[in-house]
C-alpha cells in the first residue's frame, strides 16, 4: 500500500499545534510536533502568517513530498463542511467571523481546488483521535468527553460520528441538557468545580490548579468539591451511555488531569447505576485531536 501523509493543525484561540500524520497507519509522527502561540484576535493577515508559518515549517522538517490533505480541528460555531468560521464574542478569532478558511489557505498555498482540506470539531476530533489511537477500538459504541472551561461530547459508532437519533442527545451535544437548575456545563465545567468549592467552604478559588493543589494537599472542602464533580459527571452521562450502548467512555480536557480526585465518585454512581464501562482517561488532548482530524481523510 502506498503511504499517505497529511498535515494535522489543531487550532486553539491562543496556539496551534500541528504535526505530520501518517494516514496509512493513522500515526501520529510525534517527532513533526510544531507549536506556537498567537493572539487570535490579530487581524485576519496576522493571524494566518502563523497558520502559514506552521504548514510550511512541517513540510521543510518533513520528507514527505506529496500531502494527501490538510486537517483542522477548530472549535465552533464553524460550518464544518464549507469551511466557514463563524465564531462570535468568544474573545478568539474575532476577525474570522463569516471567512472561508478554505480560501484563506488557498490565497497562501498552490493548491488544487480538489486538494483535501478537511475540518473537524475540537471536543469530536478528540474523541476520534481516541479511537483511532487503537484501531480494535473501532468497532465499539465510545462517548468521548472534555472537561475544561466548557463540556464537550461526542458519540461515535464504527469510527463515525452519530449526532441524530434517539440514542444521542440533540447534536450529538451534553453541554446544554438541563440539569439541575441550569444546564449541564454549569455543573461539570472549571465554573462548576469552583462553584462547588465556594459553596462548600465559603472560600472562591483563583483556578483550577489553586483548588487542584488544595485537593492533594488534604484539604477537605476542595476534595469534597471534587467528589460533588464526579457525581455530577456520573447523572449526567450515565443515562447516555445506557442509551448509546457505549463499551467506552473517554474523558479527556484539562480536568481530566485531576481525574484521580472525582473518577472515584462517578464509578461508585455507575455502579450503583448496574452500568460497567471500560473507562479512558486521556491527558494528551493535543495529539489525540490531531489523529481524530486527519481520521476524516483515513481510508480504510
Amino acid at each position: 500500500m502506498e503511504k499517505r501523509f497529511a498535515i494535522a493543525m489543531d487550532v486553539g484561540g491562543s496556539h496551534i499545534t500541528s504535526a505530520i500524520v501518517d494516514l496509512s497507519e493513522m500515526k501520529v509522527f510525534e517527532e513533526s510536533l510544531f507549536k506556537v502561540s498567537f493572539d487570535s484576535n490579530l487581524p485576519t493577515a496576522e493571524v494566518m502568517d502563523f497558520w502559514e508559518n506552521a504548514i510550511r515549517t512541517l513540510l521543510e522538517k518533513s520528507e514527505v513530498g506529496k500531502l494527501s490533505g490538510i486537517a483542522l480541528a477548530v472549535p465552533g460555531p464553524f460550518d464544518y463542511d464549507d469551511g466557514t468560521c463563524w465564531i462570535k464574542d468568544q474573545d478568539k478569532y474575532e476577525n474570522f467571523y463569516g471567512l472561508n478558511i478554505k480560501d484563506l489557505l488557498r490565497e497562501r498555498f498552490d493548491f488544487d481546488l480538489d486538494f483535501p482540506i478537511v475540518f473537524e470539531n475540537d471536543a469530536t476530533s478528540f474523541g476520534k483521535g481516541e479511537v483511532y489511537k487503537n484501531m480494535e477500538n473501532l468497532p465499539k459504541n465510545v462517548m468521548a468527553i472534555t472537561l475544561g472551561t466548557g463540556l464537550g461530547a461526542c458519540f461515535i459508532e464504527n469510527g463515525k460520528i452519530v449526532s441524530t437519533g434517539f440514542t444521542v442527545p440533540t447534536n450529538g451535544e451534553i453541554w446544554d441538557l438541563p440539569y439541575k437548575n441550569g444546564i449541564a456545563e454549569d455543573a461539570v465545567s472549571l465554573r462548576g468545580l469552583l462553584s462547588n468549592y465556594q459553596n462548600l467552604s465559603g472560600i472562591q478559588a483563583n483556578n483550577g490548579l489553586e483548588l487542584y493543589i488544595l485537593a492533594i494537599n488534604g484539604d477537605k472542602k476542595a476534595l469534597e468539591a471534587f467528589q460533588l464533580f464526579g457525581e455530577d459527571l456520573a447523572e449526567i452521562v450515565l443515562p447516555w451511555l445506557n442509551s448509546f450502548n457505549a463499551n467506552m467512555l473517554v474523558i479527556g480536557g484539562k480536568i481530566a488531569n485531576a481525574g484521580d480526585l472525582f473518577l472515584n465518585s462517578f464509578r461508585e454512581k455507575a455502579k450503583q447505576s448496574g452500568i460497567e464501562i471500560e473507562l479512558i482517561l486521556s491527558t494528551n488532548n493535543e495529539t489525540t485531536a490531531l489523529l481524530g482530524a486527519a481520521s476524516l481523510l483515513y481510508k480504510a
